[in-house]
């Protein structure tokens, strides 16, 4: 029991970890995202950009980490939801490394429009416009719709279980679908991810995964459920 407290520890850490991460990264990411033309603009700001993939790298270890973390538990009780968990956060933690590298990328070709002489300028800002775009659609599929089915399914199981308190499952049972369905939305140009409305359904799965950590490193799961291991879920 005393290693599933320790679990428990450390996936509430890497919880908060992850969320402080994503949103540092985002913010540092903003020179780039936010100008079309940082490409032939120089270099002024591109350690910041540099330190954004770093805390971005950052969130995918620790999305990574939770699976791990929690496959033990989760293969206790229900081994299909342990496999599934671990491949959408291997598949969201992917995608997010996927992003990084697009706007790492970005960078590298901005070092490069300096050293070159009689550049072709038109290239390089197509070429940066498409870096970005890569990543904007990472953005979407990484934090959003793998997001989603993740979350689902850890918060039914936890639901099922007992491990934690039911209000809390059920901020994740409303919050993963909510926030794929977001990602429909706006995938079809319904609304911008980054927006009063994304924001807005993006609320619940937040609201699940922070009172989920804060939970876990306080109180740990219900030892008492948790000795039960071959309760059906």
């Amino acid at each position: 029991m005393n290693s599933i407290r320790k679990n428990a520890i450390i996936v509430g850490v890497l919880f908060i970890l992850a969320a402080v991460s994503a949103i540092i990264g985002l913010a540092l990411y903003q020179p780039i995202l936010n100008d079309p033309d940082f490409i032939i603009k120089g270099a002024a700001n591109n350690t910041q950009v540099i330190w954004g993939a770093f805390f971005e790298l950052i969130l995918a270890f620790s999305v990574i980490g939770i699976s791990y973390m929690m496959y033990p538990i989760l293969k206790k009780k229900n081994e299909n939801i342990a496999i599934g968990y671990v491949c959408f956060r291997l598949l969201e933690g992917t995608i997010v490394v996927i992003g990084i590298i697009s706007l790492l990328s970005l960078v590298t070709l901005n070092q490069d429009f300096s050293k070159v002489s009689n550049q072709n300028v038109s290239s390089f800002l197509i070429a940066g416009k498409l870096l970005v775009a890569v990543h904007n659609w990472t953005f979407l599929f990484g934090p959003n719709f793998a997001l989603g089915p993740s979350t689902l399914m850890m918060s039914y199981f936890l639901y099922k279980s007992k491990l934690v308190p039911r209000y809390i499952s059920i901020f994740g049972l409303v919050g993963g679908p909510l926030i794929f369905t977001s990602a429909v939305l706006v995938m079809f140009g319904v609304f911008l991810q980054v927006s009063v409305w994304g924001a807005i359904l993006a609320i619940p799965v937040f609201a699940y995964e922070m009172s989920l950590a804060i939970w876990l490193i306080v109180k740990g799961f219900n030892s008492t459920q948790l000795a039960n291991s071959c309760a059906s879920v």
